[in-house]
């Protein structure tokens, strides 16, 4: 009684009688949409992987892998921070320097030198400690860093060059089943024979490590696509719906970043220079060229913002807290009239605490939104709290220029993307087509009966077509299959008019309801 996956045997020539079993895959998927409050961050930092996308999940993690905030431009944790306070809980963070980055290392007794695992300025807050170790005859090593766990190799043995040999060891390869590598230094020895002396070794008596911040630009940040990718394109394959890259207030790398945006399904979000004004903002966006729903073009009105970490008010990008929003919204949503949290202020309205409060006329609104740049503006629609005042992208096809149309079409794409493929290499037939369009009609039922998709009057917003009308013999004799999707959004309701009429003149009609 032999057992087969599906395929493997040819049922039309069986000669031995026997009972035959073919384990038969469910015949239509099931499709489960991709993320889409993943955000990519890219900027600079004091510590951490450079070029190496790695998940962050709240401030704390951040630290641990990046260091602290940093008040400076490109500052990779600014942005991070200023969308945590929006609610997003799930970044992919990109590390770049200009090159010039350096590890902080200390020697210790002229035997040993510890280098931080990473370039950046929070390796020089390092701290090593010898002292005996548990066993009898034996020392123990502790490697401490703020705001991270201390690590502790214990009961490390030998004397003269063996004991450093050793100790290199035990940090570079780990020091039983309980304590792996070092995260934050490696070691290597010099040959040296000296006594070990118990006491600690800061790194501030070493080498200090630089950041490599210094002469960072936007094209820094957008980086190279090239083999190890860096900068932006290291984001390439991760499944981001959202990406910034810090403070890029370069209108020569904007292009760069939409076309990014248009081949990796990523929204990206833009800012002009702080202290900009629309007239200049308008014609700089014209000229960039980059009228495309693929990107959201914040205006130059940056934003007041109160670092924790440096305990100071800050003028900081809007791209944060923009991209930190959205993240937080399910995509067939705007961010128009949804409250932002953190801002006290923005270079339009003043500095806080000021006197003078300026807020934006609907001439200026009408110039920018007509623009495609959108902008944190107080009041909203709803009332007098800070918010996305347009909730538009930067391109002016009024059928795409909604954020919901570019979330939601990257979502819906990205998801079909993932799990349709599993139909390549599949037989032709109708079974295939009825599998396929099964596949799609559960998916935006899926999508339909959670509230992304809907109608005014109640009809099924979508419409799959995969049959023999689209796909005639001519074409799937040569391999090919197609299906027709049509999927209607939901519109934002950005324009809302009540009509009143009032006055001693006015007749009123009215309905009554007769009474049961």
């Amino acid at each position: 009684m032999p057992i087969f996956a599906e395929g493997a045997l040819n049922t039309t020539a069986l000669i031995v009688p026997d009972l035959y079993v073919q384990i038969v895959a469910p015949q239509s998927l099931l499709l489960n949409g991709v993320p889409t409050d993943t955000l990519g961050v890219v900027g600079t930092a004091s510590w951490g992987p450079v070029g190496e996308p790695t998940i962050i999940g709240s401030m704390s993690g951040y630290a641990a892998a990046f260091g602290p905030v940093m008040a400076r431009k490109y500052d990779m944790g600014t942005q991070v921070a200023t969308a945590v306070q929006q609610g997003a809980a799930n970044f992919l963070c990109v590390r770049v320097t200009d090159g010039t980055d350096s590890a902080a290392s200390v020697s210790v007794l002229g035997a040993i030198t510890f280098t931080a695992l990473y370039t950046g300025s929070l390796g020089n807050l390092l701290t090593l400690t010898l002292a005996p170790g548990s066993a009898a005859n034996s020392w123990s090593l502790t490697v401490a860093l703020p705001g991270q766990s201390p690590e502790i190799f214990n009961n490390i043995v030998g004397s003269g060059t063996a004991f450093w040999s050793n100790l290199a060891e035990a940090v570079n390869a780990g020091n039983g089943a309980l304590r792996g590598p070092s995260q934050l230094v490696v070691a290597s020895t010099s040959g040296s024979g000296a006594v070990a002396v118990a006491q600690s070794y800061p790194f501030t008596a070493g080498t200090p490590g630089t950041d490599g911040a210094g002469t960072v630009t936007a094209a820094t940040l957008v980086g190279s696509d090239t083999l190890p990718r860096q900068g932006m394109y290291a984001l390439r394959g991760q499944g981001c719906a959202l990406a910034v890259l810090a403070d890029t207030d370069d209108s020569t790398q904007w292009s760069t970043q939409v076309a990014f945006g248009l081949s990796e399904a990523v929204y990206m979000i833009l800012t002009g220079p702080a202290g900009d004004n629309i007239a200049n903002a308008v014609t700089v966006k014209a000229e960039a060229g980059i009228d495309s729903y693929a990107a959201k073009m914040m205006f130059g009105d940056w934003i007041y913002w109160y670092d924790q970490a440096n305990a100071l008010t800050r003028l900081v990008s809007p791209q944060g807290f923009v991209a930190g929003r959205l993240a937080n919204l399910s995509p067939e949503q705007s961010p128009l009239n949804k409250p932002l949290y953190g801002v006290i202020g923005s270079q339009k309205s003043g500095q806080p605490g000021g006197s003078t409060v300026t807020t934006y006329a609907t001439a200026d609104l009408t110039a920018l939104l007509s623009a495609g740049i959108d902008v944190i503006a107080n009041p909203q629609p709803g009332g007098a709290f800070w918010g996305v005042r347009g909730g538009h992208n930067s391109s002016s096809n009024a059928a795409t220029d909604g954020d919901n149309y570019t979330r939601l079409t990257n979502y819906i794409a990205s998801t079909l993307s993932a799990g349709m493929g599993a139909y390549v290499g599949q037989l032709v037939n109708s079974t295939l087509f009825q599998n396929i369009r099964a596949t799609l009609m559960a998916f935006l039922n899926g999508l339909l009966g959670q509230g992304l998709l809907g109608s005014t009057d109640g009809s099924l917003p979508f419409a799959v077509v995969c049959d023999t009308t689209n796909n005639p013999a001519s074409r799937t004799g040569l391999g090919y299959v197609q299906a027709d999707v049509q999927v209607q959004y939901q519109a934002i309701n950005e324009k809302f008019i009540v009509n009143v009429q009032g006055g001693q003149t006015v007749q009123v009609t009215r309905q009554t309801t007769p009474s049961i």
